[in-house]
């Protein structure tokens, strides 16, 4: 019995889940040649220089760029990629680093609401929905612009006493190569304007990687050197979120579920952001996702998604934020993490599922 079970989930796990496992492998690509290529560098320098050494306005233009890089290349990337990059340049301005740290984690949760290509919840869903990518943002534009304008108000005025006065405009911008770094933009903003327009996500983020790698190869062919892009692999990321949904297709033939009789959409976003932070925001929909009618799907992704910043585990971008800013000699401990969220997170789960 339990291995038919078993056979029949697996199956039915790679039906739902290889599009989104496309999607991840070649979406993580993608990132990783659009830091190679200094992208992510350019553009936190060139914010710097267009704020004018003016401390708000870089605090303004950073959570712009973060809003921007979670939404064109998904949360991950901005905690990966953004992270060292808005660390580096406070140090080098002058500024103080924690409200750029907080900033990019904040906006990589809370702005990976509006396309199906921000979050990994947002392809599921849309897969187990069937609902085209326009019919997505239109759902949950007005979610996330209430979430963004939360997150960007609670910051500001959390860190207002550090966000003031001027610093050190840099000269100059990192050595990079022009085209590379125009073509890494236009290759994020086409995949996230085809993922729109309908084409599926696997697909628009292959495309632009063919493009990249062949932009990489007449540019500077170090980049799509086979060993430099086998390691940008995330395998272990892929095995184990492949794991997590057969585990839930198991449960489900096992253990017979109903759809729960919600008594409304902040109910459904707050059990879906105590679940997140219990056991992270993949499993915390997967879980949830079969007992919540398609009407409430738009508050179970605001509860998933900006619901995750109170423990560290909540999401797997706070795992990489923490790494990343260790590394870069800020160190945040989970209490520490934990008191920021709940300055946050309630208002996002809570106001964002009442618009959803």
């Amino acid at each position: 019995m339990l291995p038919d079970v078993l056979v029949e989930a697996t199956a039915a796990a790679w039906t739902t889940t290889w599009p989104v496992l496309a999607f991840l492998l070649v979406i993580t690509l993608v990132s990783d040649l659009c830091a190679d290529a200094r992208l992510f560098d350019v553009a936190a320098h060139a914010v710097a220089r267009l704020a004018g050494g003016r401390t708000p306005l870089l605090f303004a233009a950073h959570c712009l760029l973060a809003t921007v890089t979670t939404v064109l290349l998904g949360i991950d990337t901005t905690a990966v990629m953004l992270t060292p990059v808005s660390l580096a340049l406070a140090a080098q301005v002058g500024v103080a680093p924690l409200p750029f740290a907080f900033a990019t984690l904040w906006l990589a949760n809370g702005a990976s609401l509006l396309l199906p290509i921000s979050n990994l919840t947002n392809l599921l869903a849309v897969e187990r929905t069937g609902q085209s990518a326009g019919a997505f943002v239109a759902d949950l534009w007005l979610p996330q612009v209430v979430v963004l304008a939360v997150v960007v108000t609670v910051l500001a005025l959390r860190h207002r006493a550090a966000l003031t006065g001027t610093y050190p405009v840099p000269r100059t911008l990192p050595a990079y190569d022009a085209v590379l770094v125009a073509g890494s933009a236009t290759v994020a903003l086409g995949i996230a304007v085809a993922t729109v327009l309908g084409a599926p996500a696997w697909a628009a983020a292959t495309g632009g990687l063919a493009v990249l790698v062949l932009l990489a190869v007449v540019r500077d062919p170090g980049l799509v050197r086979p060993g430099r892009l086998l390691r940008s692999v995330p395998a272990v990321i892929l095995v184990g979120t492949f794991a997590l949904f057969t585990l839930v297709e198991v449960a489900l033939r096992v253990v017979d579920v109903e759809r729960l009789d919600w008594p409304g959409p902040v109910a459904v976003a707050a059990a879906a952001a105590l679940l997140a932070n219990a056991v992270d925001n993949l499993p915390a929909w997967l879980a949830l996702a079969p007992l919540t009618d398609d009407g409430l799907q738009p508050a179970l992704l605001v509860g998933v998604n900006a619901g995750g910043m109170l423990l560290l585990w909540g999401s797997l971008a706070n795992l990489l934020w923490r790494r990343r800013c260790r590394l870069a000699g800020l160190h945040v401990t989970w209490t520490q993490f934990l008191r920021e969220g709940l300055l946050v997170v309630p208002l996002c789960v809570v106001l964002g599922a009442l618009v959803a």
